[in-house]
């Protein structure tokens, strides 16, 4: 069963800077992407940034230019760099892992963590 803790929210000021990682654990799996997603209360949750196995990123519209996500295989763990943070930036963040088998996903998610910027 594959576990993942996030970690490094928190408050900031508008501007600041926040780094997020999730570490994930259980099953190890060669074939994955890992991405960060977020939601505020009452909304869908959206799509921050992904990262596959490979090294492709691909970011939400609202973040790109600011956020920048990473992931160091060898320990199992997903970065997320956000830079310039806005108070529409405030959510929980959660971790995904996506496992890729014969061309059918499997998704795994973390127990997410809050981030607040005030103005």
């Amino acid at each position: 069963q594959v576990r993942l803790v996030e970690s490094g929210g928190g408050l900031v000021q508008a501007g600041g800077s926040l780094r997020l990682s999730c570490v994930a654990s259980g099953s190890r799996f060669r074939i994955n992407d890992m991405g960060w997603y977020r939601q505020t209360h009452g909304q869908q949750r959206e799509l921050v940034a992904i990262i596959t196995s490979g090294g492709s990123t691909n970011y939400g519209d609202s973040v790109k230019g600011r956020f920048t996500i990473s992931r160091d295989n060898a320990k199992d763990t997903v970065y997320l760099q956000m830079n310039n943070l806005k108070p529409d930036d405030t959510a929980v963040y959660y971790c995904n892992r996506r496992d890729w088998v014969r061309e059918t996903g499997y998704d795994y998610w973390g127990q997410g963590t809050q981030v607040t910027v005030s103005s």
